[in-house]
């Protein structure tokens, strides 16, 4: 087992920002760790890598405890912060040299240097200072301060935020390269982000878990019961007509002759639908069920 949380609290004056928060996380899994912004997302993280305490609870990583071994834990686990600080007056190299020299013997800082400058596409920006570099190079800077001692866990606090759709993909196939290896534990506001790369999903919300499941469980457990169909006519259908459509709840234009019209709970309205538009003397030209989304969701449990 990679990292054991038990019954954590964490409190800033009367504030409290975990509320006996409680999961586990297994070796060599990619989980999403969600939640809106104050929900207690990066107190756990900050928690978990030694660099704050928790007033209650225990955080155990790879069998070492908190409490008792931060050194060892703090060996084990490579963090890259929700802002990434770097010294913006090193060059790339030289800073990785110096991280390297934080953690390793002398004699493995070079090759280590090496590999990672390597693993993270950094090659042709090692020689550049990390000033003059872009946001997606420079988050791949602090993937590679948080990897360069070959740590077993790795902790991303939104490791993707500010980056323009290209740089996000780029740096969403290096966490899932990096993710076959190790157990990576990252936070993030990008539903699709998710989706693509994460084995797991825990959402908090106020300081405690509401969900912790795999993306597609998530969806199909904790989304309300109804279903949206997708239907197209032939012809415009005034709304007072459509409302006569049995097992339905809501009913929404979506653009010219296409409407999205949601079920009552547990009705599959499909066949009512068909039943409709022959009493009515209409064509069906598509119909199609709108699948939930994972950021539908995530806002369902979390408002």
């Amino acid at each position: 087992m990679s990292i054991i949380v038990k019954n954590i609290t964490k409190l800033y004056g009367n504030q409290k920002a975990l509320n006996s928060v409680s999961f586990e996380i297994k070796s060599g899994e990619i989980v999403g760790f969600l939640g809106p912004n104050g929900a207690g997302k990066s107190t756990m993280m900050k928690i978990i890598t030694g660099f704050i305490p928790a007033n209650e609870g225990e955080v155990f990583v790879n069998n070492f405890s908190s409490s008792e071994n931060s050194l060892e834990i703090k060996k084990l686990v490579g963090y890259l912060p929700e802002h990434n600080p770097l010294y913006l007056d090193m060059y790339v190299k030289e800073y990785l040299d110096f991280v390297a020299s934080l953690h390793l013997p002398k004699k493995e800082i070079k090759q280590s240097v090496k590999d990672t400058i390597h693993m993270t596409g950094l090659s042709i920006e090692q020689n550049k200072k990390i000033a003059a570099l872009s946001k997606g190079y420079r988050q791949r800077v602090g993937l590679a301060q948080a990897l360069i001692h070959n740590p077993d866990v790795l902790i991303l606090d939104e490791p993707t935020t500010g980056l323009d759709p290209n740089q996000i993909v780029e740096i969403r196939n290096l966490i899932g390269q990096i993710g076959k290896e190790k157990t990576v534990m990252l936070s993030t506001h990008i539903m699709q982000e998710v989706e693509a790369i994460c084995d797991r999903v825990i959402i908090i919300d106020k300081g405690k878990i509401v969900a912790d499941e795999t993306p597609d469980s998530i969806k199909e457990n904790k989304a309300d019961k109804s279903a949206t169909i997708i239907v197209e006519f032939d012809q415009n259908v005034p709304l007072e007509l459509l409302k006569k459509i049995e097992g339905s709840a809501k009913i929404e234009h979506h653009k010219e002759n296409i409407w999205l019209i949601q079920s009552l709970p547990d009705k599959d309205i499909r066949s009512n639908i068909f039943n409709f538009a022959v009493e009515n003397k209409l064509a069906v030209l598509s119909m199609q069920k709108q699948e939930k989304s994972l950021e539908e969701v995530f806002k369902m449990l979390t408002s």
